[in-house]
Parts: structure tokens; sequence; C-alpha cells
């Protein structure tokens, strides 16, 4: 979706129904996946649709691949091991068969197998006329695996060609030879409708993630219905600008064993034009397919609140310092239910502001949504029950049947290196190192200051002055009346053109102050490493409390002097004077020894 008029699909946002249906087992059958679909029909209300009423925001499902219900409709052998890829294609033919070619073109250049093609049956009685006249023809592309790939390897090249056929602008909902996603701008009740394929009880699965799609200040589109490859989602990412951005000055150093030089080949790891969501499902797949487990790549990006806990382990405390040397969060609001067809789960971001109810049947059934009554059981068949809470995993581990303790699971993940020790042994805090003197300047009148830092006569007699008299904070209507920084003639400091992005659905305010259990304002200044490895080396940073710096602390930054960090001096030349035109070519230079910021 590109940006036109007023509409920027930077804004978009989520707050969805999310519900998954497993069988702890592992035993495939079609009752989990009409047990999704009746809790995705239980959770309507909380998706939405436009002014066509039958056209929904999204709604969609995501199974396990069911290998016996496609080699009963497909026209071709299938052979043991084999992907597929759900495509949405364009509805003119022309277009459709370029791209077709192009996506056979690079299974092949990738050495892989092309076995053929399956159109996916749909139901246009089921769907709004709003969303049919956007509707893609909705074909499967079925590969198969060369022989010297193993599972994890071929899943690995499935996400290459996706990868490159996005290129194209292919659009792919999923690529696995795990899992099988159907999706659409369709209402809750329409999903299973719409694809008669949900219906065959020859489709089963021991699991099913199920989603339907509110779009705050969103359009909604086939594309951004959820699930994605490996997540649904419930919320908002309100960092997201950050964690883009991040991830993208994050590629060059991006190097794997396992992608080899594959790696270049899915950059840029983040696709340009979708929501939130999409870009954080784009980096877990990433984290995931080079080498970690799903519940630690979660770890890493929606992490727990743990300082000041003292019921967080040391070395859980350890996993958390060490990787926030390699990542930054990915704050919500958000509840996040996740899978990759082996295990799937939940979790909540550590703010906790998204609701998630969970229960275990006594005849072997787990159910998780956004409510409690998405599906109904009967009280006497309910073994236990919960909810989800800030920062914590609920995991059902399918191999194991059962579900893992968030205590179980972190220590095993936490214990897998010694992080540690990593990080106490390579971090450096700028309160630990030898205060300096600051440099000290000839002294401006007091008002001269206050103006040069924006100092209002409001400020001063309603914020500054009820807290230097009584210790308290000044107390005031809602609503902010300033021009913008842009428009004003006054002259404002440069933050002042800068607006905090805030969540577009209705939140309690928090603030580092009064929340921080959960919020911290600790910056980690050092050189970026590569995402895809862990080395002690990857802790070496400079840790810095506040942001805001004093005068004795910038001078202590400027001149760094440690094992691990040492300031740099840089030669700055300048013209003494100019001539009588602003040339300065004959004018004589000065030079000057100057520190720069710490470098490791």
């Amino acid at each position: 979706m590109r940006a036109q008029g007023l509409y920027d699909p930077a804004f978009e946002h989520d707050a969805c129904g999310v519900a998954f249906v497993a069988r702890l087992d592992g035993t495939r059958t079609h009752e989990a996946v009409a047990r999704a679909l009746s809790a995705l029909e239980n959770l309507e209300h909380r998706g939405a649709a436009g002014a066509d009423a039958d056209t929904g925001d999204g709604a969609g499902i995501l199974v396990q691949l069911p290998d016996a219900f496609l080699r009963a409709v497909t026209d071709f052998e299938l052979p043991d091991r084999y992907g597929v890829a759900v495509c949405f294609l364009p509805q003119r033919a022309a277009q459709r068969a370029e791209l077709e070619q192009l996506l056979e073109q690079t299974v092949r250049a990738e050495g892989q197998t092309v076995l053929g093609w399956r159109d996916v049956p749909t139901d246009a009685a089921h769907v709004g006329s709003t969303a049919a006249l956007y509707a893609p023809v909705i074909r499967q592309l079925f590969v198969g695996a060369s022989r010297e790939l193993d599972a994890d390897a071929f899943e690995r090249k499935l996400y290459v060609i996706r990868r490159l056929a996005e290129r194209d602008d292919v659009i792919i909902p999923s690529f696995s030879s795990r899992t099988l996603v159907y999706k659409g701008m369709l209402t809750a009740p329409q999903l299973g409708r719409y694809f008669p394929d949900l219906a065959d009880e020859r489709l089963a699965s021991a699991l099913a993630l199920v989603h339907s799609r509110f779009s705050t200040n969103t359009f909604p589109s086939w594309e951004l219905a959820h699930p994605y490859r490996m997540v649904a989602h419930n919320g908002e990412i309100n960092t997201l600008r950050g964690n883009v951005n991040w991830m993208h000055a994050r590629e060059s150093q991006l190097a794997s064993a396992l992608f080899g030089d594959d790696i270049a080949k899915v950059k840029p790891v983040v696709r340009p034009g979708g929501s939130d969501t999409a870009n954080f499902d784009n980096v877990l797949e990433l984290l995931v397919l080079a080498g970690r487990s799903l519940p630690h790549a979660l770890m890493m990006m929606v992490p727990e609140a743990y300082n000041g806990r003292a019921d967080v382990s040391d070395e859980l405390r350890g996993f958390y310092r060490f990787h926030e040397c390699l990542t930054e969060a990915w704050d919500g609001p958000a509840a996040i239910a996740f899978t990759d067809g082996r295990v799937i789960g939940a979790t909540l971001d550590r703010n906790g502001l998204r609701p998630g109810r969970w229960l275990e049947t006594r005849d072997g059934w787990v159910v998780l949504a956004s409510e409690a009554g998405a599906l109904e059981v009967p009280p006497e068949d309910v073994l236990r029950k919960g909810r989800l809470q800030p920062g914590k995993l609920f995991l059902v581990d399918l191999d194991q049947g059962r579900i893992v303790p968030d205590d179980e699971l972190k220590h095993e993940i936490a214990t897998q290196q010694p992080y540690g020790e990593w990080f106490e042994r390579e971090h450096v805090r700028l309160a630990e190192l030898p205060e300096r003197e600051p440099q000290h300047h000839d002294a401006e009148p007091l008002r001269r200051q206050q103006l040069a830092f924006g100092y209002s006569e409001e400020d001063m007699k309603v914020m500054l002055a009820p807290l230097a008299a009584n210790g308290e904070e000044a107390v005031g209507s809602m609503g902010n009346d300033t021009p913008l920084a842009v428009l004003s003639a006054r002259r404002p400091l440069l933050y002042s053109y800068f607006k905090q992005l805030f969540a577009q659905v209705t939140n309690p305010p928090i603030d580092s102050i009064r929340e921080a259990v959960v919020m911290s304002v600790q910056t980690l200044v050092g050189s970026e490493r590569n995402l895809l490895d862990e080395t002690p080396t990857h802790a070496r940073q400079l840790v810095i409390e506040n942001p805001i710096l004093r005068d004795h602390e910038l001078e202590t930054l400027r001149q760094v002097d440690s094992e691990i960090f040492k300031a740099h001096t840089i030669d700055v030349t300048w013209p003494v004077d100019e001539g009588a035109d602003g040339s300065s070519a004959s004018a004589p230079r000065q030079t000057k020894r100057s520190p720069t910021a710490p470098t490791s």
C-alpha cells in the first residue's frame, strides 16, 4: 500500500482478536480446524468492517501443512519433502502469468523443483463487494526439495525464494514445508465459507491459529490480514519506526553460516509497505531460520521487565542484559500468538495492556483467545485455566505433549551461553568511570540562558513555581494549543519540531518514573555487531543510565579511557577570518585537537 492523499502506511496499527487451538498429543484432525473457526466466529466483534458490511478488515487461519489433503487434491505426484507457496496473484491473466513465470524461474535458480500449481477454490458468494473488487487470484505453488537439504535447510531455502520473489511484487502469505495460511479481506464468519478447503474433513492439523482484524487508522487489504508466517497480533507496535530503522542499520553486519551467501538475497529484511505486525514477523522469521528457537527469538524481541525484580534469576537477567546489546525491544501494547508448526504459544509485552485467556481440557485440548469464552467448553471438562501475564511466554510443545512452564522454558534458553558473564566482562558504565572536571565557560545572565533553552513565562509560573515551592507537579487539563513549531515565529527549540508517536487505541498514561518496573531510560552506546551471532564482544557497550547528561558526565564521555572504550581525537581545521567576498581560500587556518564520541 502506497502513500496517497492524507493516507500514509507508516501510521498503520492493529487492535484485533486472536485465538489458537492445539491438540496436546499432536494428533492431526479436522476437529482442530473446526474448533479454531468456531473460536474465530465468536471473536467477530473484535474485527471490523467498512461501509460495505460484508467486507471485513481481515480474517485468517494458519494450520500445519495438511499432507493427506494436498495429496488428494493435486493432479501431480508429491515427493516426501515439499513446500507450498500460497500466492495472491493479480486478476489480469497476462500479468499473473508473468509473475508465475518469474516465481518458477526463482525456484529453479535456487536449485529446487517446481512440482505444479493448484487453484485454491473460493466461493465469491461469501465475500463483500468491495473485497471482491480487490480479491486476488489465489494459487498454491508446490516445490520439491533437493536431496542435499535437510528439513531446516529446505525451510530456509523456501524463505530465500520467497524474499527474492517479493522483489517482483509477488504477494506470498505463506511459503513453507510446515504450515499453510488461508486469509483475506473477510469477516470472521466468512473465512470458512469463502475457502471450501477449510470444510474438507481431510484437511487435518494438530494446531490452528486464527485472527480477526480491526485495522485502526488503516486501510484493510488482502495482504495485511493475519496470520502472517509465524505470528498473529492483537495491539500495536509503538516503537515501530525505531525498530525498522535499526534493523535497516544492522543489515550490513548480517552474516550466517546457515544462510551462507544467501543472506544477501533476503535484504531488506523488513519488506517495505508492511504493517507493524508484518515487520515484526519479517524480523522474527529471520532470527528463527538463522538458528535461534522461536521462544528465544521472542525473548529477544519482546523481553520482560527485569530491573529491580527479585523474582528474576541471575541467569535470566544476564540473558536480557546481553540481548539488549544486540537488539532493542519491540514494545506494544501487544499480545502476540506465534507458531512454527511444531510449537504454538502466545506472549504479552512487558506492559501487559492486552488481554489473553487460556484453558486446558481434560481430554487434551488447549485453547487461547483474546477473551474468555471464545470456545465453549463445559466447566467440568476444564482441567486448568489462566491468563497471559506481562512478559511471560505461554508455550504448547506438541512434541513433548505439554504446556511448558515459563520459568522452565526461560531457564533452558538463558543458560545456553554464559550471557551474564559476557555482559559483566565486556560492558562499561559511565557512572563508574573517573569523573572529569567539566569545561568552564563565561557565565551568561540567567534570563539569557532561560531564553536559549526555551523557557517561557508559562513554564516559570505554572510548571516550575509549584514544583519549587511545594515539590508538586503542576496539574492541567488535556490539550495543547501551542502552534506547531514549523509555523511558529518564536524560534522554538529543535525538539519542539518532533511529536511523540502514541497508541491509537485507549491505553493508560505511562512514564519512566511511575512505571519504573516496566520502563527504563538506560542507553547503550557502542558498535553494532552481527545480529545472527552471539559472542562476548556483542556485549561491548557503554551503559549510560540517563540520556540527559550533566556537564561532568559529558566531559567524562569526551575523555573516556578504559580497557574497552577509549576516546579518539580528530583534527579540526577552520578559517581564521574571511575575505570581503566571503572567500577563505587565502585565509590562514588553525588546527585543533578535538575529542570524539567513544568507540569500542
